[in-house]
């Protein structure tokens, strides 16, 4: 009951998905700027958090938002060869293949995550990436892992509730 909370819902009862972004302060930022200076409609569900450079994005940081209850991410960064800092998105790349493993191990499906290279002057690529992965995720439902530890520290107290019971009849076994 307590993991329907962290739900977000419409009115009409639809799951509407909590969508972090960090955005490259240089590129999609500022496309995303000029998406709203321009007028484009997208989907409200994003958190933007703005970085200087997409390198500079720790797969902690990506941890934190499941952790803290997005139901995905989007990570935006200057197009290869055009960065600002010269290779940080080529760190980005190296980091997201390494993340994705992490996250495929946890059980997190790939399209709650996703890497896109939009130039400032890329406002529409703004919109359409927004929307895309609002409805893949919304698509996809909740990922609540906030209830997920709670059912992981439940599976981790059984566990250890067996393992006492073994040692005690172990125990036992070898005093008689």
């Amino acid at each position: 009951m307590e993991a329907k909370a962290n739900v977000q819902q419409t009115g009409n009862g639809k799951f509407e998905p909590r969508i972090v972004a960090f955005f490259c302060n240089w590129c999609t930022y500022t496309a995303a700027d000029l998406a709203g200076v321009s007028r484009m409609k997208y989907a409200p569900n994003v958190r933007i958090i703005r970085l200087m450079c997409s390198g500079r994005l720790d797969p902690q940081f990506v941890m934190d938002a499941f952790a803290k209850g997005a139901d995905g991410v989007l990570i935006g960064g200057c197009h290869p060869g055009d960065c600002h800092y010269v290779e940080g998105n080529y760190k980005t790349l190296r980091r997201m293949d390494l993340l994705k493993r992490m996250l495929k191990d946890l059980g997190i499906e790939e399209d709650r995550v996703r890497l896109e290279w939009i130039s400032a002057s890329e406002g529409d690529r703004v919109k359409f990436v927004v929307n895309d992965i609002v409805e893949k995720v919304r698509a996809l439902g909740p990922l609540n892992m906030p209830g997920k530890f709670k059912d992981w520290d439940r599976e981790i107290e059984e566990l250890n509730g067996k393992v006492h019971a073994q040692d005690n009849e172990e125990a036992t076994a070898h005093v008689h």
